[in-house]
């Protein structure tokens, strides 16, 4: 099944293979210097969108939580750094892990959990809010900076 409208904007997914469509095309219209604030429910699909933002940049490395080493890198043209702050309380904890090297003007960067620490991310992060769990349907929201459109 296809999703109902799948955009770089949001939109509804019915299923699995709709919600990484979805993903796809929302992985179409990042750039470099991109981040992107993942939130939602324990068991909304971030890992999952991420996943499949991952492979739509053409790298098809398995892509896992990094709820316990915090982040990962993936290499690609752009390279992709997948944080997770899941576990994180406090900003001197993120300056411990380096976490503030994950960001970069050459990289678009993942982020789950960003209401943790969300002094973290910079001001042009995108949102985008995950809704539902489970195998049940998903709505997905994009909000981007003022002035910032899909493409940029």
């Amino acid at each position: 099944m296809r999703p109902r409208s799948a955009s770089a904007n949001g939109g509804h997914a019915a299923s699995v293979d709709a919600f990484e469509e979805l993903a796809a095309a929302f992985a179409r219209e990042l750039r470099p210097g991109d981040v992107v604030a993942l939130e939602g429910p324990l068991g909304s699909g971030k890992t999952t969108f991420v996943a499949a933002v991952v492979r739509a940049l053409g790298n098809s490395s398995h892509v896992t939580s990094p709820t316990f080493t915090f982040r990962h890198h993936y290499e690609g043209t752009p390279p992709v750094e997948h944080l997770d702050l899941f576990r994180l309380e406090d900003p001197a904890e993120a300056a411990q892990l380096g976490l503030e090297e994950a960001f970069g003007a050459d990289r678009i960067v993942l982020v789950e959990w960003p209401e943790r620490l969300p002094g973290l991310l910079p001001a042009h992060a995108i949102r985008l809010r995950i809704a539902g769990a489970g195998d049940g349907p998903r709505e997905i929201a994009v909000t981007r900076p003022a002035g910032r459109g899909a493409n940029g």
